[in-house]
């Protein structure tokens, strides 16, 4: 097992899915099988615009062949093992690469920071993980009551570990910074404003009056990705959440047949008719996730 970071672009070629599968020809497979058990970070090449830099984890399940594509292969990601980072990482830092294995003897950026996927050591995934979740200004919850605990022996935990030339390097990643993040990611893709109604309120210690829902339920595996989420108030995210609103893939705000007061839902709906948008195409909702509301919970 080991570390490993995986290239990832919005507009790839490539069938790729992060918090579920990644597809890649055969001659990475020695590579990608040798971080199966094991956690890898993934990162947009700095020639995309508004690159993400490093900007998420995922920890590989399984390798097989893609039985649609004759000699390329899939990495299965483990359910529930993707988190975006809450801050993405640059891939150079005040003293250069922030992934030191891309260096070579002389100090310079070698031939393998352009490889698609390479190994990465524990010391460089720390200090990518570290930056990718540093909190200098968390965004804070809407009620006093919100606040998570900060004791992590109390949450469930979902550890990761390797070891590598006898060194042992452990992080926790918990319940608590799993939703931390994803509020965090969320709510700043939508500028702390409502997707529905288009409301930006903050109360009065601060707080913003809106919360960061998934749209694939966490019960049905959705995955804490931010483009299986959505910024909603209270009403807005209650309504989303029993099935009475869905969106399209165009994002048009569906209105169930079932609501009982089909005037007072469209009095609360922005005038545009649709849903919000975050300004980074990667944000916004993803048309797998939202036929998956659609087709599981929205009342026809």
């Amino acid at each position: 097992m080991g570390f490993g970071v995986f290239i990832h672009r919005l507009d790839s070629i490539y069938d790729d899915s992060p918090a579920e599968q990644y597809q890649f020809p055969s001659q990475y497979l020695h590579r990608v099988e040798a971080c199966i058990g094991d956690w890898i970070v993934y990162y947009e090449p700095s020639k995309v615009a508004e690159t993400r830099g490093y900007f998420a984890i995922a920890r590989v399940q399984q390798v097989l062949p893609d039985p649609g594509t004759s000699g390329m292969y899939l990495a299965l990601m483990e359910p529930g093992s993707y988190l975006d980072f809450a801050n993405s990482v640059p891939f150079n830092g005040p003293t250069g690469p922030v992934e030191r294995g891309v260096l070579n003897e002389q100090g310079r950026i070698s031939g393998r920071a352009q490889s698609a996927v390479r190994p990465i050591s524990p010391d460089d995934f720390n200090r990518i993980c570290e930056l990718g979740f540093a909190e200098n200004a968390p965004l804070l919850p809407r009620r006093d009551g919100d606040l998570p605990s900060l004791d992590l022996n109390d949450q469930p935990q979902v550890p990761f570990a390797v070891e590598q030339q006898r060194d042992r390097v452990s992080v926790t990643i918990s319940k608590v910074l799993r939703d931390r993040v994803f509020r965090r990611i969320v709510l700043r893709a939508y500028e702390e404003r409502c997707a529905i109604t288009g409301l930006k309120l903050i109360n009065g210690m601060g707080r913003a009056e809106v919360a960061a829902a998934h749209i694939r339920s966490v019960e049905a595996n959705g995955p804490d990705i931010i483009s299986n989420g959505v910024a909603l108030s209270g009403t807005a995210h209650w309504m989303f959440d029993r099935g009475l609103i869905s969106f399209a893939d165009d994002l048009e705000i569906l209105i169930s047949r079932q609501t009982n007061d089909l005037e007072g839902v469209q009095s609360i709906i922005n005038k545009t008719e649709r849903a919000l948008a975050p300004r980074r195409a990667s944000d916004r909702p993803h048309p797998h996730f939202l036929k998956w509301h659609r087709e599981h919970c929205f009342k026809q």
